[in-house]
């Protein structure tokens, strides 16, 4: 009984460490960016008319009038 309850504990920690982590947006700085290094970085950029797109970088991302804000790192497929 006592072997059934510790996997039944150890099933639902490993449920709860599965879930996606929320991400915060970054917010572009003002002014925008008018030049950026050519550093590769992925940013997944939120667009102001919605949807996503992905950037080689957040300078990229922000330099784009379109972007609202971005998240470090590539867009989930």
């Amino acid at each position: 009984m006592r072997s059934v309850c510790g996997v039944a504990a150890l099933l639902l920690l490993s449920a709860c460490a599965s879930q996606p982590q929320l991400s915060k947006m970054i917010q572009c700085p003002e002014p925008r960016p008018q030049v950026c290094t050519m550093e590769y970085a992925p940013a997944c950029a939120t667009l102001a008319a919605g949807g996503q797109k992905e950037y080689a970088s957040p300078c990229n991302a922000c330099a784009d009038d379109a972007v609202a804000g971005y998240d470090t790192g590539p867009c989930p497929e």
